[in-house]
């Protein structure tokens, strides 16, 4: 159920700070928005996989956890971000 490379390339050149930039802030919290959107979508089908359902909130946390620190130490970044992903700023 991992994003694939094509996918997971543009997300990064979209998002990256630099050119080599794969682990800022802003890269992780977009790819982890890309895969909850994608697991969401295999839930809405598959209703009775719950080892994907866990997986879902695993990463719901860590890309909560992620914006928390992410809003801590650069809020204007951080809503720009929010915008960019039309997630909702609920930390």
């Amino acid at each position: 159920m991992a994003l694939d490379s094509a996918k997971k390339n543009e997300i990064i050149a979209k998002f990256a700070r630099t050119e080599n930039d794969t682990g800022s802030c802003e890269v992780q919290i977009a790819l982890l928005t890309a895969r909850i959107a994608q697991l969401t979508e295999h839930l809405k089908t598959f209703k009775k996989d719950h080892a994907s359902r866990v997986g879902l909130l695993k990463l719901v946390g860590q890309r909560r956890r992620l914006m928390k620190y992410f809003k801590k130490t650069n809020k204007d970044a951080y809503l720009k971000l929010v915008t960019a992903l039309d997630i909702r700023d609920n930390i």
